[in-house]
């Protein structure tokens, strides 16, 4: 067989096998809250097989300028099963620069200390993903996450909403256990962020999932950190871990399962979440709930025509020759 004949076997065994990882791959269950569609109350959320994609990006990048805008799009398409959080870093150019940020991009620099180009790509506190040309390699890490991903933990939590004020509670858990110290975190990202007048800015007039807030409690001690959150309390982490914030914008809250840094410091092979779950308020770019199957089996039907077509004329143009 002539090697276009073995490439082209090669792409329809690639979409076959994809196609049955998409199968029976469990949906995540992150809820996004049309921002067109106010509320008043309580909306539950639960979960915890989210994987996490974390960027480092800068206003002024130009690459990160070009990708960004997408970045939405491509979280919307899987279904919910990622969130993408994005980190502005403390550079003394950026436009955002916040404290938050800079907090979390330390704890990944305890895994990799090298961390520093923009725009970076990291899934699960795995390989760094360096450019927008590294997206190819993202999505392959986050497929093989989702394929290895067997065990997380059951999270879930409460946003109450008053006017412009939230409350975020953690709810029912159930937390898978491990050999090292653990906590819990509440990350909070904003959407449609404005770039000041006064920065260097290749791209939009405006920014997405920009990191501003972080709250952890440890469960080991029942201790919290905040940076960010009006409020962070807690008298028993699994039961009552609080944080509490105003924003009259579009916004997402992420609740992880995740090591503590002094066990990161002792192990950097911890890194990986335990679970994640996501609430959403913001437009939504893709419907989560939309069938792929259909486009993924079509495909794979006219790859596979173009494969029998193919065989019949390699085979005609063989007997001819003979």
């Amino acid at each position: 067989m002539d090697t276009k004949a073995v490439h082209l076997s090669t792409i329809f065994h690639t979409f076959f096998i994809v196609t049955i990882l998409l199968l029976f791959l469990p949906e995540s269950n992150a809820e996004v809250r049309d921002y067109s569609e106010d509320w008043q109350g309580d909306i539950t959320v639960e979960g915890g097989r989210t994987i996490l994609v974390e960027e480092i990006s800068a206003t002024w990048c130009v690459s990160c300028a070009d990708i960004d805008p997408y970045l939405q799009q491509v979280a919307d398409a899987h279904g919910s099963r990622i969130t993408i959080v994005t980190y502005h870093p403390t550079d003394g150019e950026d436009a955002f620069q916040p404290e938050a940020a800079m907090h979390r991009i330390e704890r990944m620099r305890m895994v990799n200390p090298q961390l520093g180009a923009t725009p970076t790509f990291v899934v699960e506190s795995g390989l760094l993903r360096v450019g927008p040309d590294s997206w190819p390699d993202v999505q392959k890490d986050i497929l093989k996450e989702e394929t290895n991903r067997q065990h997380t933990s059951y999270l879930s939590f409460t946003v109450n909403k008053s006017d412009n004020n939230y409350t975020t509670t953690v709810a029912n858990l159930s937390l898978i256990d491990v050999d090292y110290n653990t906590q819990l975190t509440f990350m909070l990202m904003t959407h449609d962020v404005p770039v000041p007048e006064g920065y260097i800015n290749p791209g939009e007039a405006t920014r997405d999932r920009v990191v501003v807030a972080t709250a952890s409690c440890d469960i080991g001690n029942n201790t919290t950190n905040n940076t960010g959150f009006s409020r962070a309390s807690a008298n028993m982490c699994s039961d009552d871990f609080t944080v509490d914030f105003s924003h009259d914008g579009k916004f997402s809250i992420i609740l992880i399962h995740e090591a503590t840094e002094s066990s990161l410091s002792e192990n950097p092979n911890t890194a990986a979440t335990l679970g994640i779950v996501e609430f959403a308020f913001r437009d939504i770019e893709l419907q989560s709930h939309v069938n792929i199957m259909p486009i993924v089996f079509f495909s794979i039907l006219s790859i596979g025509i173009i494969w029998v077509i193919y065989e019949r004329l390699s085979a005609e143009k063989s007997r001819k020759a003979s």
